[in-house]
């Protein structure tokens, strides 16, 4: 009796498993074909490469400062030697918040990416449900993201299908 029930059990929850329907999105694929996504790297980009420029002039200078210390070092009082380092210093935690505030886990560079990006994601995200809805997909797997998959056959990729549903041509 134990045994036909495990059967049972194992037969209905096997049935179950296979009744669910999944799909695959390649969302590097999506993301390459929509301009605003490419737009909006270009744009962090630039900006983080002008931020860099800064962090970099800021620890130039520092740099700068004790080279010009290390010749003059000799000629210099106690008190002068102490004001010196201390600059150098000042200048030094000057670059370094700097580069935290713009490279940092929560900042500028951060928040820039957030705010461009966002919008694009909740798109993809808000077509990928209207199609998983309409089909009845109990789940979507990113297969770019996933090295865990081996074989996806083509016939449920759906990254084509919400392209069209964004309004972009598919190539």
């Amino acid at each position: 009796m134990k045994k036909i029930l495990i059967t049972s059990l194992l037969a209905v929850i096997a049935m179950a498993v296979n009744a669910q329907k999944y799909a695959l999105i390649d969302m590097e694929y999506v993301l390459k074909n929509i301009p605003a996504y490419e737009r909006a790297n270009e744009q962090l980009a630039q900006v983080s490469k002008k931020w860099q420029a800064e962090v970099e002039a800021l620890n130039l200078e520092a740099s700068t400062m004790y080279k010009n210390y290390q010749n003059e070092v000799v000629f210099l009082s106690q008190e002068q030697k102490k004001a010196r380092q201390e600059a150098i210093m000042q200048k030094e935690k000057e670059a370094s918040d700097l580069k935290k505030k713009y490279f940092g886990p929560e900042g500028e560079l951060f928040k820039k990416r957030e705010s461009l990006m966002s919008p694009i994601q909740e798109e993809i995200y808000n077509a990928v449900k209207d199609i998983s809805e309409l089909r009845g997909y109990s789940m979507v797997i990113d297969r770019a993201s996933d090295n865990g998959i081996i074989f996806a056959s083509p016939k449920i990729d759906i990254s084509n299908e919400v392209l069209q549903k964004l309004g972009y041509s598919v190539q």
